[in-house]
């Protein structure tokens, strides 16, 4: 998380997870491979590669999908340009769903329903890795004094699973389920610098500029992701949001894989290139710790 100072408020938000990325080829339900689909509007899909889509379901969730902490409230031709449905077919399916009360309508404007809250409220208990995550960010937040995250893969970007919000007085409007970019920011980084084919598709795509210190060069992104490797963690000053900063370190599985990226972030002010160092150490335990827990018994030479 890197926290812009463009959003000085206190945050009230801690919403529930909502979907974990994943390997390609990686198990779904029922040991069935699991095939990654990207829609027009950059979410991803994964469904097992053996299972059709029901093309209703799938257009339904293209609307759900047009939803954000962004955009909580859309009105009917917002709606029908995001999700790219003809203008028909989106009216009626948000009459359905606006009927089985997964959307609220109030006048001119739509918002996602009582109903999907009730629904998310069981992915945190239901999942073995944010159920053993927020105590390590809770106790790495206590520790360090700053705002603790923890991203995974999601396609060709990064989604906020979980977070423990800095009790300061500017902290940046993070959401859990916020989806960002890989190549821009140190949990993004993390990620990328332990896939080697991800990164590959990811310089394929280009490398957007959000920042002057943005790497837009793929040779030196290249010989970051080679040195984060080595050190064991990324930083990241002013890469995604002017004066916003962060560290990360991977958290690896039982199979030693790299499954997601855990760090803290602040205002530069509060975390620079000269005042990182003493809490690094505390961002590396807490990616050991959570690694631990998820069934890796031995410490990477590089953490």
């Amino acid at each position: 998380m890197e926290v812009a100072l463009s959003d000085v408020k206190r945050s009230r938000d801690s919403g529930p997870a909502i979907g974990l990325g994943g390997r390609e080829g990686a198990a779904g339900p029922g040991g069935l491979p699991v095939a990654r689909v990207t829609s027009g509007n950059g979410q991803t899909d994964r469904r097992p590669s053996s299972v059709k889509p029901i093309l209703v379901l799938e257009k339904a969730r293209r609307i759900l999908d047009c939803f954000s902490p962004d955009a909580p409230e859309l009105t009917f031709p917002r709606i029908t340009a995001a999700s790219g449905l003809p203008a028909s077919t989106c009216y009626r399916l948000l009459h359905n769903l606006t009927a089985e009360g997964f959307l609220e309508r109030e006048s001119d404007l739509y918002r996602p329903g009582m109903k999907l809250l009730r629904w998310s409220a069981l992915v945190v208990p239901a999942h073995a890795l944010l159920r053993k995550t927020q105590p390590v960010l809770d106790q790495l937040r206590d520790e360090t004094g700053e705002s603790a995250f923890l991203y995974v893969r999601e396609g060709m970007a990064r989604r906020c699973v979980a977070v423990a919000e800095a009790r300061q007085s500017v902290v940046r409007v993070l959401h859990v389920g916020q989806v960002m970019p890989l190549h821009a920011g140190s949990g993004g980084k993390v990620l990328l610098a332990h896939d080697e084919a991800l990164t590959q598709h990811v310089l394929g795509e280009g490398l957007t500029a959000h920042t002057p210190s943005t790497f837009t060069d793929g040779d030196q992104l290249m010989r970051e992701l080679v040195e984060i490797r080595r050190r064991g963690y990324s930083v990241s000053f002013e890469e995604r949001d002017l004066g916003a900063s962060s560290i990360s370190a991977p958290v690896w599985d039982v199979s030693g894989h790299v499954v997601a990226a855990l760090g803290i972030g602040a205002p530069v002010q509060r975390l620079s290139p000269d005042t990182y160092a003493p809490l690094l150490p505390h961002v590396l335990r807490a990616a050991q710790v959570l690694s631990r827990r998820l069934g890796h018994e031995r410490d990477e030479e590089n953490v």
